[in-house]
């Protein structure tokens, strides 16, 4: 039961506050080179019950762990770097529950919404999560303003790096889960951004040991055969 509670946390990257830096990531002693095998993360996924989706050149994972969460990655098979990660949390009362993208282009709503009330302006500004081979990155639309206006800062308190304005017209705090289950620090040195058609672009260089850990799970994954190899001219509904 502590390790359900522990891998609840470690997941969470809404509770990765300033009580993230004291939080324990790691179970027992593992060598400098690998430590990622010993952290919470690793493991969880190793024990995960994992299922398979071939489609074409994308591999989709799905992963359910023993605090019943559901998670579900895509990867594309030539680059080797994983498009999206999705998450489904059971409803508080027991019923089915939302998936939630922590990377990768939000999911469609299905269900229409004829209120006009709380429809979003088209002009706020939209975050999205990108992953790529070396970097994290995240794309925020509708960022009409020149690259001198933006303070992007690292904190490593709160685990995130927070974007905002000189003339107060933005304030965002970019989670950072990948290195909170890692356990490393976020680091100033490893933040850079660009601006361009009014798209404000934040890059995290991703640390060794993110590298060293993605790299090694992806051969991982290799052993879970798909279940069903989807013809690439079926179009799923």
């Amino acid at each position: 039961m502590k390790r359900k509670s522990c891998l609840i946390e470690a997941f969470d990257a809404k509770k990765v506050g300033a009580e993230a830096k004291n939080k324990v990531y790691l179970c027992g002693s593992a060598s400098e080179e690998k430590m990622y095998k010993n952290t919470i993360w690793y493991k969880s996924l190793l024990d995960a019950e994992k299922t398979c989706l071939k489609d074409d050149k994308i591999k989709k994972f799905h992963y359910k762990f023993e605090d019943g969460r559901e998670m579900v990655e895509e990867y594309n098979l030539d680059t080797q770097v994983m498009l999206r990660r999705s998450w489904k949390v059971k409803g508080k009362l027991g019923g089915e529950g939302k998936w939630t993208v922590e990377v990768g282009d939000p999911i469609p709503d299905a269900t229409p919404n004829n209120d006009p009330v709380i429809i979003e302006c088209k002009d706020q500004p939209v975050v999205t999560r990108r992953n790529t081979r070396i970097n994290l990155e995240w794309r925020i639309r509708n960022m009409p303003y020149p690259i001198e206006t933006y303070s992007i800062k690292a904190n490593d308190d709160e685990k995130c790096v927070v974007v905002s304005t000189t003339n107060k017209k933005y304030f965002k705090k970019l989670y950072i889960p990948e290195l909170v289950r890692l356990g490393l620090p976020v680091e100033q040195a490893n933040v850079y951004s660009t601006h361009n058609f009014n798209t404000l672009v934040v890059v995290y260089k991703k640390p060794q040991q993110l590298l060293d850990m993605e790299k090694e799970w992806f051969v991982e994954l290799q052993k879970v055969k798909p279940i069903k190899d989807i013809p690439s001219d079926c179009k799923t509904q």
